[in-house]
């Protein structure tokens, strides 16, 4: 009889003890973030070539040259739609990212255009585009002409409707 009733308290004390410790261990194996597995994010290599009057009027344009990101294709085109030099000795501008009919992104850069230094940033698109955002620096290789972004890039979900 005393056995009996050992039992009774030692079995659900057992069990307990067991929850606690596969509890412990479920919490204490590292599970791959989301944002490290997910193939929406990453880096972001573009080279773009940019016509003469870039920023002298608005309008002005540059063409993607090469683009690691499949959404980004030869030849988009970028388009700035402020005039250049104000404030002085900069080019400081919202951006269209064109990649085709109805496929865009907006955005603003601003560039020293002194040094050819920079930074834009990207907070959203259509098409294959939508959910886009992205923040490169920018930076011109004197010896090809080409102008560079890198930086990175995600697309977040859409929201419900």
């Amino acid at each position: 009889m005393k056995l009996k009733g050992l039992t009774t308290i030692i079995a659900p004390a057992v069990v307990l003890v067991a929850g606690v410790v596969a509890l412990a261990l479920s919490l204490s194996v590292r599970m791959p973030s989301v944002a490290a597995s997910n193939p929406r994010n990453g880096q972001l290599h573009v080279t773009k070539l940019c016509n003469g009057t870039t920023g002298t009027y608005p309008g002005s344009y540059c063409t993607i040259e090469s683009s690691n990101l499949a959404e980004i294709q030869v030849p988009s085109t970028v388009y700035y739609d402020q005039v250049g030099n104000v404030p002085a000795g900069m080019l400081d501008s919202n951006v269209v990212l064109s990649v085709g009919t109805g496929n865009w992104a907006v955005g603003r850069c601003t560039l020293d255009r002194t040094t050819h230094l920079g930074l834009c940033t990207f907070s959203d698109g259509t098409g294959p585009l939508t959910g886009f955002s992205a923040r490169v620096d920018v930076s011109l290789d004197p010896a090809t002409g080409l102008f560079h972004w890198d930086g990175t890039y995600s697309f977040s979900p859409l929201p419900p409707r």
